[in-house]
């Protein structure tokens, strides 16, 4: 069954109008930083990759990248994957990753990346969405059989993991003997590598209130958008060395790194899954210029400064964090302490993207928790462009737009950078009349600076545990098959580390003893629930908040669950 992939054509010729949208591909932008510096560092892994794969690290220059994705595009096409396939990636950040990307923007095939700790639970429903043509992973991640997980579930497709017993992408990097006369010919073929900016890219997933994460197709120049937004809030310049913590799979680390480097022949340091002391370490030796970090480590760095004064930091120009409202306090410790000016994003999948930087947001205050009314009548930002983000909320049951201070309203978002709607989905609810992706996001113009907007909730049912976004829904119909249980039902409980965490809610049976908290997490995990999605608190009930149609209503569950001590709660699971 062909893909469902929206489009708004008229997009098209507004944004390639106004010089918005280009001609430029992922792979065409390697091959512009290749030209101009092809022996220039542009992938290091990080340096216990052995103790996380089993392999060596590796650093590659441009060249090599070239080379290694071109060897890579050959092999996979010779397995018949070409232009709009789709090919599900479930990898950490590797330079096998980077690789990829780059192979299948070649072959204008669409890439579905995954997160590492996803299970057989999301991996069935990924292949019912996508049926993707190959799934490429890794034999294990610490001692963790991904391809083995992978081959349990989906069926026909094929399943290949990076490798030199199966699928080696790194076939032709070590040959010295290659100069750029035969790379150039070796190149020849590239007049038949894809071209198509308004290609889908990726297709990375959200969660949404259905209870299923749902795919969202972003083209080349979607991505393109995004990029120059950041490296211009940012302040990249050629030659920057950015080291990305985050997976590669979604909107921080993709429209936070790949594309910034790309765009701008920046060297990309790899990190993941995130070790603290190896972090620390690769900011020093690799002398970054520039990195994200969770907020819960910017706090104990600002809490125990020592921590941070051991290190040389000094190449560092700034440091980016989000997902969560960030401190003052932290900020101010980074700012005046360290030197190190703090960037705050907020940012979707679907293409939102909100920065609040020293520029527009001196102050640390305003700075932590507000961001720019980007594209609003009278107002103007120092941005990449006037229109690449425009803004307004509306209430969400009329639509009528709202434009006085401190009242909520839903957030709305257009610009180059955003999707053109839901994979395999009917539009319904997405857009305004007008167009604007309806976040979901509860805002409100900041009265204490009407230039800005602050977050203040969501519309809709989901839980930001650190920055993911886990949808209780899709939690509930598992844990509802749970024996022994009357009623189920999964909210968020507020955390100082993470935001929000899971509780588990139950009623048991009248003749059932009620479950103990590591008795829910381990049903779940042998429904193949993936781990940063299990309950981390267990709560009992005699009956849950329920409204006059029957549906549990989360908000006056999760005022219950607040308001009480804990009974039962597990450890931090990130």
């Amino acid at each position: 069954m062909p893909l469902e992939i929206p489009t708004r054509a008229d997009r098209k010729a507004r944004y390639r109008e106004a010089g918005l949208w280009e001609d430029l591909t992922l792979h065409g932008l390697l091959a512009r930083n290749v030209a101009a510096a092809p022996d220039q560092e542009a992938v290091v892994e990080q340096p216990n990759k052995e103790e996380l794969m089993g392999v060596a690290p590796q650093r590659l220059t441009l060249r090599q990248l070239d080379r290694a994705s071109t060897a890579c595009a050959r092999e996979l096409a010779s397995r018949g994957i070409g232009a709009e396939d789709c090919v599900i990636l479930q990898l950490p950040n590797t330079a096998e990753l980077i690789v990829l990307y780059y192979a299948l923007s070649k072959l204008g095939a669409i890439v579905s990346p995954i997160a590492v700790q996803y299970g057989q639970h999301e991996l069935k429903h990924f292949a019912r969405e996508l049926t993707p043509a190959a799934f490429i992973t890794v034999e294990q991640l610490r001692g963790d059989r991904l391809a083995e997980r992978a081959r349990s579930v989906m069926g026909t497709t094929p399943v290949w993991a990076v490798g030199e017993d199966d699928l080696n992408v790194f076939d032709g990097v070590a040959d010295a003997s290659q100069d750029a006369s035969q790379d150039a010919s070796q190149n020849k073929t590239s007049d038949s590598w894809a071209t198509d900016a308004d290609a889908i890219l990726t297709i990375a997933w959200t969660s949404g209130t259905t209870g299923t994460p749902k795919g969202v197709p972003r083209t080349h120049n979607m991505w393109v958008a995004q990029g120059r937004l950041t490296a211009h809030a940012a302040r990249f310049a050629e030659g920057e060395r950015m080291l990305s913590p985050f997976p590669m799979i979604n909107m921080a680390a993709l429209g936070g790194f790949l594309l910034p480097s790309a765009l701008h022949r920046s060297t990309l340091i790899l990190h993941h899954p995130l070790e603290i002391p190896v972090y620390l370490g690769q900011l020093q030796s690799e002398k970054v210029t520039f990195t994200l970090a969770p907020p819960p480590l910017l706090n104990r760095l600002a809490q125990q400064p020592e921590l941070w004064e051991q290190f040389d930091f000094a190449a560092m120009r700034t440091i980016g964090s989000g997902s969560v409202p960030l401190s003052p306090a932290m900020i101010d410790v980074f700012e005046n302490r360290f030197a190190k000016p703090v960037i705050n994003f907020y940012g979707s999948n679907e293409g939102v993207g909100l920065i609040s930087t020293p520029a527009n947001s001196p102050s640390p205050e305003h700075r932590a928790k507000l961001f720019p009314r980007m594209g609003a009548p009278g107002l103007s930002f120092d941005s990449w462009a006037d229109d690449v983000m425009l803004t307004h909320i509306i209430d969400p049951q009329s639509g009528a737009l709202i434009e006085e201070p401190g009242v909520a309203g839903e957030l709305c978002v257009d610009g180059p950078g955003v999707f053109d709607g839901y994979l395999n989905h009917d539009g319904a609810g997405v857009f305004t009349e007008d167009g604007f992706f309806r976040s979901g996001d509860l805002v409100e113009i900041a009265p204490e600076q009407p230039s800005h907007y602050r977050i203040v909730g969501r519309c809709k049912d989901i839980i930001n545990r650190g920055g993911t976004k886990l949808s209780p829904a899709e939690i509930d119909s598992v844990l509802e098959g749970m024996p022994g249980l009357a009623e189920a039902a999964v909210c968020a409980y507020a955390d100082e580390d993470l935001g929000e965490r899971v509780c588990a809610c139950i009623v048991a049976l009248e003749d059932s003893a009620p479950p103990a908290l590591e008795d829910v997490r381990g049903f779940l995990a042998d429904k193949g629930l993936a781990r940063f999605k299990l309950p981390e608190r267990l709560e009992v009930f005699t009956a849950l908040p329920r409204n006059p149609l029957g549906k549990v209503v989360r908000d006056a569950l999760r005022l219950d669950v607040e308001t009480r001590g804990s009974t039962q709660e597990q450890g931090d699971v990130r």
